[in-house]
């Protein structure tokens, strides 16, 4: 009878082993399961915010290429003639202005 006893004394502490064995491993689950939710937010969060800077990294390259542009225009003998003949009224010998009324 002593046998029996002890056996169910052990049978009873296993069990409880068990139980709180289970319920450790449910509660770091849980919490694994939280963070990995919080992670997957804050990636979707950084990608978007990473789409927007890749649109505005391509606007103000577009932005620059257009202002290279005019530089090299406003350096150009083109640039010129144009403000002389806007601005100055001047013209070549050989050619004709006509005004209008």
């Amino acid at each position: 009878m002593n046998y029996s006893k002890r056996r169910k004394r052990k049978n009873q502490k296993n069990r409880v082993g068990k139980v709180c064995v289970s319920f450790t491993v449910l509660f770091l689950v849980m919490i694994l399961s939280v963070q990995i939710l919080h992670l997957y937010h804050k990636n979707q969060t950084y990608k978007a915010q990473q789409e927007q800077l890749q649109a505005q990294l391509e606007e103000q390259q577009e932005r620059a290429k257009q202002l290279k542009e005019k530089e090299d225009y406003v350096g150009s003998q083109e640039y010129i003639e144009d403000i002389a003949k806007s601005k100055l009224g001047m013209t070549y010998d050989n050619e004709i202005v006509f005004k209008e009324k």
